[in-house]
């Protein structure tokens, strides 16, 4: 369905999860893939927390391939609460989940090739939260703004767009019962659901398609729960 054949594509926390499933997709179709992650992959290891690293990292790719078509920040920051979330952890969360992406927009900014494009994976926990999550759901919130914002500064040259994944099985576990139905899609969601979209996104296909953050979840946002409606009860 997509042919990238000849694209370079970044992706960072590319060795596991959503971000493997998005660069064995582009691979498949074509692309060259530069991956930095904490754990070991074949490409480049590295915490993104550190400038030092992203800037090594950002002239490793510019030397290997002399351009990037695509940056895909996806890499997981720590989900700490505010009962035991340490004012370190807190700051190395949005080193991840913003600061990186932006420091890795801005070192490719002079190298984006004609027709590129960014896509940054939120969290529908953008919008909503559990209990005890803050510093993940201050990264992704953080970077869902940033996304819009850096559409209108790369207007013309990069467009940009952000999903925000909802249960995403990592794992590919088939979920039956409440933890299937409780989504209006029926299932709990896979690291292709995101990928596939992912790989739209950076398509011609999506060419008029700029500054959005599109929700994957399922459904799950769209559905209001009352007390006593469909079974749901709430215990106090």
């Amino acid at each position: 369905m997509f042919d990238f054949k000849d694209k370079v594509v970044v992706i960072t926390g590319g060795a596991r999860g959503i971000g493997k499933c998005i660069r064995e997709q582009f691979g498949a179709a074509g692309a060259a893939v530069c991956v930095i992650d904490l754990l070991e992959n074949d490409y480049f290891v590295g915490d993104l927390a550190d400038k030092g690293t992203l800037e090594r990292f950002a002239e490793k790719v510019i030397a290997d391939y002399g351009h990037v078509d695509y940056l895909i920040n996806n890499a997981l920051p720590k989900m700490r609460g505010i009962d035991s979330c340490s004012y370190e952890e807190f700051e190395h969360a949005l080193k991840v989940g913003v600061t990186a992406p932006f420091y890795l927009s801005k070192l490719f900014a002079p190298h984006f090739a004609e027709g590129a494009s960014i896509v940054n994976i939120s969290s529908s926990r953008d919008r909503m939260s559990q209990p005890q999550t803050e510093s993940y759901t201050a990264a992704k919130g953080g970077i869902a703004a940033l996304t819009h914002a850096l559409a209108v500064s790369f207007a013309g040259k990069v467009r940009v767009n952000s999903i925000s994944p909802g249960w995403i099985d990592t794992d590919y576990t088939v979920y039956e019962g409440a933890d299937a139905v409780q989504q209006p899609a029926g299932r709990v969601g896979n690291p292709p659901d995101i990928a596939n979209m992912v790989l739209y996104l950076c398509s011609d296909m999506a060419g008029f398609v700029t500054g959005e953050n599109i929700c994957i979840d399922g459904g799950m946002t769209k559905q209001m729960i009352y007390h006593g409606d469909c079974g749901w009860k709430l215990e106090q």
